[in-house]
This record gives C-alpha cells, sequence and structure tokens, in this order.
C-alpha cells in the first residue's frame, strides 16, 4: 500500500527527472524558449555598486537566453551551467563567454569574484539551503542575487486555456502573476520583487515547438508526449488569436533579487 513516504519520494524522482530533461534537447531549447525583457535585467541589477561593468554570475545559465541579455545590458558574463549539452550549445552560440560546469549548490568560482548572480528559469531547481551560503560566499561587498521568470500571462483568455490544454501527467501549477511568498535567508536584506510585461512572436507550429521544451513534456512516455503537443498544435489552430501566420504571445516577466547583508 503507498504512503506519504512512497510519495514523497516519487515526487521527489520525477522532480529530479525534469531538472536533467533539457540537455538532449540544448538545440530546440535555444530556437525555440523566449529571452529577457532588458527593463527586467537592468532592475535585477539595479542596485550592483556601480562599475563600469559588472561581473555577472549567470548560474544555470541553460543555453544562454539570459546570458545574452546580461551581454547587452553591459555585463561581462561568466555562465555556470551543470548539464554538458546545454552548456555545449552555449559554448557554440557564445564563444566569447566563460561557460564552466557547475551547480549552485556547488559555484566553480573564488570567493568575493563576482558582482552579481542571476538565474533565468533556475532558481526553482536549486537547493536553496545549501546554495544561498555559496551565493554569499562568491558574491562581493553589496553583491545581489537575482532570479528571472518568464512566464505565460494567463490573464489573458486564451493563454490560460492554454496551459490547460499543455498539461501532462508530470505537469505542476504554473508560476502566475501576482503575490507569492518570497524566499528569505538571514546572509541576504529583505527580497524584492517585480513584474515587467514581454511577449514572444510565435505561430501555432513554432509554440507548440516550444512548449514541446518544458519539462513536463519532456520526461513523459513519447506517446502521451506526442498526444500533448498534438492537442496543443489543434487548439491554437482552433482559436482565432493564433490559427494563422505569426502572432505575439503575452508574458509576464517575474523578477526577485536580494541585497548581500554586510559580513
Amino acid at each position: 500500500m503507498g504512503n506519504t513516504t512512497d510519495r514523497d519520494a516519487s515526487k521527489r524522482a520525477l522532480y529530479a527527472r525534469r531538472a536533467a530533461s533539457f540537455g538532449a534537447n540544448a538545440t530546440d531549447y535555444a530556437e525555440h524558449r523566449p529571452d529577457y525583457p532588458i527593463a527586467a535585467i537592468r532592475w535585477a541589477l539595479e542596485a550592483v555598486p556601480t562599475v563600469p561593468a559588472p561581473i555577472v554570475l549567470d548560474l544555470g545559465a541553460g543555453t544562454g537566453k539570459l546570458t545574452e541579455g546580461l551581454l547587452a545590458a553591459g555585463a561581462t558574463v561568466i555562465a555556470v551551467e551543470p548539464d554538458d549539452g546545454m552548456r555545449i550549445e552555449l559554448m557554440r552560440r557564445l564563444p566569447g563567454v566563460r561557460a564552466y560546469e557547475g551547480t549552485a549548490e556547488a559555484i566553480p568560482l573564488a570567493d568575493g569574484s563576482v558582482d552579481a548572480i542571476v538565474a533565468g528559469q533556475a532558481f526553482h531547481w536549486f537547493d536553496q539551503q545549501r546554495a544561498f551560503p555559496e551565493f554569499a560566499r562568491v558574491l562581493q561587498k553589496g553583491g545581489v542575487f537575482a532570479a528571472l521568470w518568464n512566464t505565460d500571462d494567463v490573464r489573458v483568455d486564451w493563454v490560460a486555456e492554454l496551459g490547460r490544454v499543455s498539461r501532462s501527467e508530470a505537469s505542476t501549477p504554473p508560476l502566475e502573476p501576482g503575490p507569492a511568498k518570497l524566499p528569505e535567508h538571514p546572509l541576504f536584506e529583505t527580497f524584492e520583487t517585480a513584474q515587467f510585461p514581454h511577449s514572444q512572436r510565435r505561430t501555432a507550429a513554432s509554440l507548440t515547438a516550444t512548449i514541446g521544451t518544458h519539462s513536463h513534456t519532456l520526461v513523459v512516455p513519447p506517446q502521451q508526449r506526442a498526444e500533448v503537443l498534438q492537442r496543443i498544435s489543434d487548439y491554437l489552430h482552433s482559436r482565432p488569436e493564433t490559427a494563422e501566420g505569426e502572432f505575439d504571445l503575452p508574458m509576464v516577466t517575474l523578477v526577485l533579487r536580494a541585497v548581500l547583508r554586510p559580513r
């Protein structure tokens, strides 16, 4: 008979599978995942001590989606990514960026070596109890940690319905705009949060492919994956907003940031 311990173990196993699911699909991830609005990146780095080009660690950098925005904002970027496939794709696309294997819980950088740490679409995978002391170790005095997420704007009816159509047995509730419990840690000042409007130009086919790079569609059996993606495609072709040609997918970029407390 199943019990709470078994269910918890199953959830942890699924979570680990989802976290490790991206590397084999790194090329599709790089092609289809959205970028980040420059206003959100600038807000994330707003409290960084003034220097001509802050040194920023992109932690869990994936294929470099946030790295590109950081470079555009004038930062000198160091990327750390645990997945070989994702890191190789980042190095192929951004050969001038230093990229290292590592995790949030074991960052391969020296003490006090960066002005800021950012995580795009990655903070929820971190073991926060182990990660925050690592953040504090590698940040300089007054350094900043920030996390960013691109989320579909479910305040728009057709987008909300797309979220329901897209669900698989591995899905978890999506992040939504609005109040949420903020992280906290004694090594950091109180977290602040902000939201920024964003969008991605898509077609029915490319948006279906985008959702095909999400972990909840990557870890399910092939037949269920095919069924979910077909359901998404059918839905998009049935809606007047998305049936023909290109359209904008309404999004919201959520940002959290906190400053390192004085030692």
